[in-house]
């Protein structure tokens, strides 16, 4: 089967939906028979995937910097990328054509089109709900709420199979007529065997000497990037509100633009956090994530928009390090108090459920052992490969099946 992979993201880069894309192009193209044509922005690192034909598209004039979720860049570079995709699919047509289109993100609409001129079927790689990111973004194009969902349910009603990241978008998916849901989740990245771009063999590096804290402290880490719907201003001003009680705890930020993190330092500075207790320390490669995890005390996940799961998540719950999340659908269809500590989306209610694990190394334990229990059996590498595969089985024998119905019995 000759798939064509869209997935409209600078590509390699070291965060979600990119990490999510390399996973996946590399279950399909491992299966016997199976070809992969990957198509990204230009943007971003080379990174070795067997079997994987890799195009990048170019935008003219070029943007740079183009971050997660919806923005005029990614528009714009959007409009070169589909007429790279009718340029691929128009090279390709005949008897070499694409049997499947693959399409992440807004590519989905790109694959709709495609499907209408062509015929080619495609899948949905649902990583989001378009059209509540695009609310949750511009407020004031809430009157264009109906029209948005209109459009990503024609996109799901079109497609072969809807593949959701979580629960709540599967419920999307279904409430909008797909043929066929499998749910998709992303997974632990500690024990994942890819290499990072920029393998490092060097020593694992020291949180506690980086930060230049005793180690004796108690250290509370986010790592991501830091968008507003991340809730970065959540996590600082909840930490503010205990910060004076536990002198020895400090929080450290992961991740993040140099706009970001001068924007979020001003904010400690102004808020009075003391210095140093409150640091962000910039970008870090996916290889040293497993280090860092394991040096903290806390892991924080104060997402406040969004309805799927960060993959940070399954990192975190995995590591054996305790983790604190806000307690919404974009963490609860997960996550329980059982394997978290769950806090509504106040300073107040957060900095409380923060003071209570600073205070009760018991209630870390706890947390942390069936969280890792909980990642183990179901958000592995091994697991991911099998659900993808088992799709990939589906759309194999349906393809096969449609075309068997269209060829003439031999006399």
């Amino acid at each position: 089967m000759k798939i064509l992979l869209l997935a409209p993201q600078p590509f390699y880069q070291e965060r979600g939906t990119p990490i999510a894309v390399r996973l996946a192009a590399e279950v399909i193209a491992a299966r016997a028979g199976d070809s992969v044509t990957l198509m990204t922005y230009e943007e971003g690192q080379d990174v070795p995937i067997p079997q994987v034909r890799h195009r990048r598209v170019r935008s003219w004039p070029r943007v740079g910097s183009i971050p997660p979720g919806f923005s005029l860049k990614k528009v714009y570079t959007d409009i070169f990328f589909f007429i790279a995709v009718l340029h691929e699919i128009w090279s390709h047509r005949g008897t070499g054509q694409y049997q499947v289109i693959h399409a992440v993100e807004e590519s989905v609409f790109m694959a709709l089109i495609v499907k209408w001129c062509t015929g080619i079927p495609f899948i949905y790689d649902m990583d989001s709900s378009l059209s509540l990111q695009l609310i949750e973004k511009f407020s004031w194009l809430s009157f264009l709420l109906p029209f948005f969902q209109w459009l990503e349910g024609l996109a799901i009603r079109g497609s072969l199979a809807v593949v959701p990241v979580c629960d709540a978008l599967a419920v999307l998916a279904e409430d909008g007529g797909a043929q066929r849901t499998l749910i998709l989740r992303d997974i632990s990245l500690l024990n994942y065997g890819g290499n990072s771009p920029e393998e490092d063999s060097s020593a694992p590096p020291d949180l506690r000497s980086e930060a230049g804290i005793a180690p004796s402290s108690t250290v509370i880490l986010y790592v991501g990037n830091l968008e507003r719907y991340q809730g970065i201003d959540l996590l600082v001003e909840s930490f503010h509100t205990i910060e004076e009680h536990f002198p020895e705890t400090f929080l450290l930020i992961i991740g993040g633009s140099e706009e970001h993190i001068a924007h979020y330092t001003a904010k400690g500075s102004a808020l009075g956090i003391p210095e140093g207790r409150l640091q962000l320390l910039g970008p870090r490669p996916v290889s040293h994530l497993r280090s860092y995890l394991l040096q903290a005390d806390i892991l924080t996940s104060p997402r406040i928009l969004g309805n799927n799961t960060p993959m940070k998540v399954y990192s975190y719950l995995h590591s054996g390090v305790p983790l604190l999340a806000t307690e919404l659908p974009t963490h609860t269809q997960v996550l329980t108090p059982e394997v978290a500590e769950l806090a509504a989306p106040t300073k107040e209610a957060f900095g409380e459920a923060m003071a209570r694990l600073v205070r009760s190394p018991e209630r870390r334990t706890a947390l942390s052992q069936a969280a890792q229990a909980l990642a183990e059996e179901r958000y592995t590498f091994e697991v991911f490969e099998q659900r993808l595969n088992s799709l990939y089985d589906g759309v194999d024998s349906t393809l096969t099946l449609h075309k068997n119905l269209f060829v003439e019995p031999q006399e």
